[in-house]
């Protein structure tokens, strides 16, 4: 990768969780001319959507980027694991804006600091702020951003009508 410049149409873009927020990423794919591969518990109330559903190691496999929007339960705490890196092509690309456990971050760093895996783009970490220590502080080819997209202000906005409109539903 070495910062140039990469051309989205006919990679694959793997999608794991296909919830709102996987459906609205698996649109901007695309319409960036991607393929989409998703992983989801749940394909069959999302038959019409215009991906295509596979095993969560094949979406590993067969990805050029692969983006967590899955909830962190004891089943998906570090599924971005050493083993499931290793399935990653060494040009992928992983992000993750779900949740920081998802992933086993000494495990990326080193993926990342070998050359395994071209790059990955988290806004979540298992501790924030994270320690001092954490791998992916120093590793290669990782970009690291707060967690701060409701802290704008129309989304706070927003976020406060729904607790108002929930609070006068229970009411």
């Amino acid at each position: 990768w070495e910062g140039s410049l990469l051309e989205l149409d006919a990679l694959t873009m793997g999608l794991v969780g296909f919830g709102q927020i996987g459906r609205q990423v698996a649109n901007v794919a695309n319409a960036f001319g991607m393929n989409v591969v998703v992983h989801t518990v749940h394909p069959a109330r999302h038959r019409d959507a215009g991906v295509t559903f596979s095993g969560l190691d094949d979406v590993f496999r067969q990805s050029d980027v692969v983006s967590l929007h899955c909830p962190l339960t004891p089943d998906t705490r570090h599924l971005v694991s050493r083993a499931r890196l290793t399935l990653m092509k060494p040009t992928a690309f992983l992000l993750n804006t779900g949740r920081g456990p998802l992933v086993d971050e000494e495990a990326l760093a080193e993926a990342l600091n070998a050359g395994r895996l071209a790059g990955a783009a988290l806004d979540v970490l298992t501790t924030e702020p994270p320690p001092e220590n954490n791998p992916l502080l120093t590793a290669k080819n990782c970009v690291i951003t707060p967690h701060i997209g409701w802290a704008t202000r129309g989304a706070r906005i927003r976020l406060m009508k729904v607790a108002a409109e929930n609070a006068r539903a229970f009411l």
